[in-house]
């Protein structure tokens, strides 16, 4: 009902994406439903047995802090009292049911609460728990044949109305009672949140070192994090997937290892969100359970296909990149942990775009003046190097002022460029107005170099790279490594590397944001590699670019489509990568996990320990589960 009639700008500005059945029993059943449902079965027949579960699920409490309309909650309540009504036919069957079924049915809405910072939604999920509680009321009089309805309505869930993150949760429901805190928090990225947002990050992360990088959704993880501390409490969050990717990880997770020291007990790696509002949300989620137990049953659940079904994987321990390994975070770093050569970002023009000439008006400039041909240079960024278009550059580095004077095109462009930078609001900006015919940060190299795009299609199995000549210049949507070698090409472009770029590389939307004092700088290279080994890298990396040369009219995004990717170019990184694969290991590698797995490890060797592995101890108080 509320999801039907709120409109899509509200819903983005709430960060709002409301969720399906489906995904709300991806977070349930891991979390507490799947445990509840063995015991259940484990005590069939054995009447006391059966009477202290009942119990039991009549004393478990949860907590929704961001319950919208009450979608987790309404769900929740109905499949504690679905196994209720199991729990009363098994007791059934044993003739040991009382005649009156009202004076033992337990489970009831005053075990749920939850936050709702609008307030229609707040109304909404009150009056849904009343009536999913009708509901299950009418089912059990229908499964055992007597009338059963709760009236006048003495008990309720208890939904606030407030800001989650500014609420003190223990005034919603006791810690020392409450058992599970689940939920969907909103989805808003850094980009996206308002003033207020902001101020709520602020209020809940503020003293947390590079906060300003995380989405909006972390301040419930740590919100939930220090609310649980001394106690048996699990969560379970859906999130978007980048707070288990890039530089994300390592500002929250090692907040939530070290000072709140978190466990993950489950995880739903990368899937495709959907809910059962109008304008489907199109966002790729994670599902995230933790606690302060050091469980030993672990769950992974992988997606083949991020819109299929998962297969569950059982595992010891479960990392901030939700795969198997231990608790690390890959921290940003100014060098490399291998010894390769630097990488650093192309110039940067900060130009108000009047350094920079489009195909047309190059051509216009020479037609006026010829002699402006020498300060002229090929500019290409990300999106000029994947996709082949030429766009050029006013390359002024040692311009005499007379010849400056005697172009009247360049000199008018030399001239917004100062006007523009000094009108900046930004003193540096300000201070580059004394140097205008410069780019505002030259970083140029004078040597051959590999270019990396800044941000790639994630539909691509490899991110295009390739090697320019010092007179091309290279803007600041491009990583650069100049002395870098056809053994260096050959590993950043490799199945191996690519692996490492999806579960540790920033996304911008769904592509791959390429750090590099993330992704590259972290990223372990091969290690006592034999002269034949990297001689064989060399050869396939140069076959591969051989086989762009024969394909001269085609772009990098036609080469790297899916679709139209030539079979002989494919040929050519299928060799390469089993190369690559022979530079870290004999086995051959079976998967994209188990080249991650594996990449965690040799970077764990690599690395001295970033985190403390000692275990949490448990809190005295007795588990529910």
């Amino acid at each position: 009902m509320f999801q039907a009639v709120m409109n899509p700008k509200e819903r983005r500005n709430l960060g709002a994406h409301y969720t399906s059945e489906k995904n709300i029993q991806k977070v349930i059943k891991p979390l507490f439903l799947d445990d509840l449902s063995r015991e259940f079965e484990k005590i069939k027949g054995h009447r006391n047995k059966l009477l202290e579960f009942q119990k039991k699920i009549a004393n478990l409490y949860f907590l929704d802090p961001a319950c919208g309309c009450g979608n987790f909650l309404i769900i929740t309540y109905r499949e504690l009292r679905d196994l209720e009504i199991l729990v009363l036919q098994e007791l059934d069957k044993t003739g040991q049911l009382v005649t009156d079924i009202s004076t033992i049915i337990q489970v009831d809405v005053n075990q749920f609460a939850g936050i709702e910072y609008d307030e229609f939604a707040v109304r909404v999920a009150e009056v849904a728990m009343w009536l999913i509680d009708h509901q299950m009321n009418v089912k059990v009089s229908n499964t055992f044949g007597q009338y059963f309805v709760r009236l006048p309505l003495k008990k309720a869930a208890k939904i606030v109305h407030g800001n989650a993150l500014r609420i003190d949760w223990e005034e919603i429901v006791s810690k020392e009672k409450l058992n599970f805190i689940l939920g969907n928090p909103p989805f808003v990225g850094k980009q996206l949140q308002n003033a207020d947002q902001k101020a709520d990050m602020n209020h809940v992360l503020g003293d947390i070192k590079g906060a300003g990088v995380l989405d909006y959704v972390t301040a419930w993880y740590i919100k939930a994090a220090e609310f649980i501390q001394n106690s048996l409490i699990r969560c379970a969050l859906v999130s978007t997937n980048s707070i288990s990717q890039g530089e994300q990880v390592g500002v929250l997770w090692q907040e939530l290892y070290q000072k709140y020291k978190i466990k993950i007990h489950f995880a739903h790696r990368t899937f495709s969100w959907s809910n059962e509002a109008k304008g489907n949300a199109a966002v790729h989620c994670v599902i995230i359970g933790f606690g302060l137990e050091d469980i030993d049953n672990k769950r992974i659940f992988d997606y083949a296909d991020i819109k299929g079904e998962p297969t569950e994987r059982r595992v010891k321990n479960i990392n901030p990149y939700l795969v198997e390994g231990n608790d690390l975070v890959i921290l940003s770093r100014r060098k490399t942990i291998s010894s390769v050569p630097d990488i650093n970002f192309g110039s940067m023009p900060n130009d108000g775009g009047h350094l920079i000439l489009t195909e047309e008006e190059k051509n216009e400039l020479l037609k006026n003046e010829p002699d402006a041909d020498k300060w002229i240079r090929r500019y290409t960024g990300a999106q000029e190097f994947i996709n082949s278009y030429s766009r050029y550059c006013l390359w002024l580095v040692n311009i005499q002022p007379q010849e400056l004077k005697k172009s009247k095109e360049i000199y008018r462009r030399v001239e917004e460029v100062r006007k523009v930078r000094s009108e900046s609001n930004r003193k540096t900006t300000q201070e580059l107005s004394k140097f205008p015919t410069l780019f505002g940060e030259n970083r140029q190299p004078d040597t051959n170099y590999l270019l990396i795009p800044g941000v790639s299609s994630e539909n691509r199995k490899y991110i295009p790279t390739g090697f320019l000549s010092p007179d091309i210049i290279t803007s600041n949507s491009c990583l650069i490594i100049p002395y870098a070698t056809l053994y260096h090409f050959g590993i950043l472009t490799s199945e191996m590397h690519m692996a490492w770029v999806k579960y540790v590389c920033g996304r911008l939307k769904s592509d791959y944001r390429y750090s590099n004092t993330i992704v590259y700088n972290n990223y372990p290279f091969p290690e006592n590699i034999t002269d034949k080994q990297k001689q064989t890298v060399e050869t396939c990396a140069q076959a591969v670019l051989d086989t762009r040369v024969k394909y001269p009219d085609s772009s990098l995004a036609d080469l790297y489509d899916t679709l139209t990717m030539p079979p002989d170019l494919l040929k050519a990184h299928q060799k390469l990568d089993k190369a690559v694969d022979l530079c870290y290991r004999p086995q051959p590698f079976t998967s994209e996990l188990n080249r991650i797995e594996y990449l965690f490890e040799l970077y764990e060797k690599l690395t001295a320990p970033l985190l403390p592995t000692s275990k949490q101890k448990p809190s005295k108080r007795k588990n529910p589960q």
